[in-house]
């Protein structure tokens, strides 16, 4: 038999769960109601910046950015979530003796939005960009995951391929970020508004920005911020981006990046010394599966060693398209 001093207890717990249930339902209406007014307010579309150059490669209307006037071709392929305007210090560097070539890749910069964003689709757009502008057999270099997108273009197209360099990337499927839950846990018009939110904020740019760079990189300026965040802001980039994240990071089998030992053409790898994002033997694994010499490291460079120590990169690349 229940004792009856517990019943008043029991009648206040429930009364304060059927209370707590009603807050929670009203603040998730609340929530809803406000994220769907904020998307309404921020719905308005950036556009690139006035005289941009574009080509049709393969599929894709593709972005593309042009540096020097003389010397053989350098073709720069960035990475995940990046763009071909974080090439500007290279670029630089080495157009004094190349003409070099940065292209914004399908889903990424300006770039028309056209999956899917895996290596083949991917590797398919590079050759086709390096046949639209009738480049005679170009140095083709990835950053990052773009380490893949090179390797493939030069596993399908060898003979038009002059050389390969991979930039602190090791162009492997590793399932990097296939597991990611964000996309599904996060709905609509949830998951809109907390992307729209992470771009809108400077802080939050510069920070990821400055964590991944490293102290090294200058602090990102008003354009700096705007040259990273306008990307992701203009149409068809928000669908382009959660379809990215649930395909996960863009990558090759082993055995399909090991097929580039069999390929006659020079092959370099340049990493950062301080890379956080692979191990320290990765460097030296990379370059033995592809058939490089041993890897080019850069000190104290993190991730962005391509912005960081563009010189130094630089050299590097200038002695593999000679």
């Amino acid at each position: 038999m229940s004792d009856p001093v517990e019943r008043p207890w029991r009648t206040r717990f429930k009364r304060w769960g059927q209370r707590l249930a009603q807050t929670l339902a009203i603040m998730f209406v609340l929530v809803t109601l406000a994220s769907f007014a904020y998307n309404a307010v921020t719905q308005g579309r950036a556009e690139p910046a006035a005289g941009q150059l574009y080509v049709q490669a393969g599929d894709v209307r593709t972005r593309y950015r042009v540096w020097g006037t003389a010397g053989s071709p350098i073709v720069l392929v960035h990475g995940a979530f990046e763009n071909a305007d974080m090439w500007d210090p290279l670029a630089e560097v080495l157009a004094r003796t190349h003409t070099v070539y940065a292209l914004d890749l399908a889903g990424n910069g300006y770039s028309e939005r056209r999956g899917p964003y895996d290596a083949t689709h991917l590797g398919a757009q590079l050759v086709a960009f390096v046949s639209a502008l009738h480049l005679t057999r170009p140095v083709i270099a990835g950053h990052s995951s773009g380490a893949a997108v090179v390797a493939e273009a030069a596993l399908r197209d060898p003979q038009d391929i002059g050389a390969v360099a991979f930039l602190d990337g090791d162009a492997l499927l590793t399932g990097a970020g296939q597991r990611n839950p964000l996309p599904y846990l996060l709905l609509d018009p949830y998951r809109t508004t907390v992307l729209r939110l992470a771009l809108r904020s400077d802080w939050l740019v510069r920070t990821a920005y400055g964590a991944i760079c490293g102290p090294r990189c200058k602090r990102l300026d008003h354009e700096g911020v705007d040259q990273w965040r306008r990307p992701f802001m203009v149409k068809g980039a928000e669908n382009a981006f959660w379809q990215e994240l649930r395909a996960g990071v863009v990558g090759l089998p082993t055995p399909r990046v090991a097929a580039l030992h069999g390929l006659a053409m020079p092959k370099m790898v340049i990493f950062g010394a301080d890379d956080p994002v692979f191990s320290k033997q990765s460097p030296y694994e990379t370059a033995a599966r592809i058939g490089a010499p041993a890897p080019t490291l850069i000190p104290r460079a993190r991730h962005l060693a391509v912005i960081s120590d563009p010189e130094p990169v630089g050299a590097a690349l200038n002695s593999l398209a000679g």
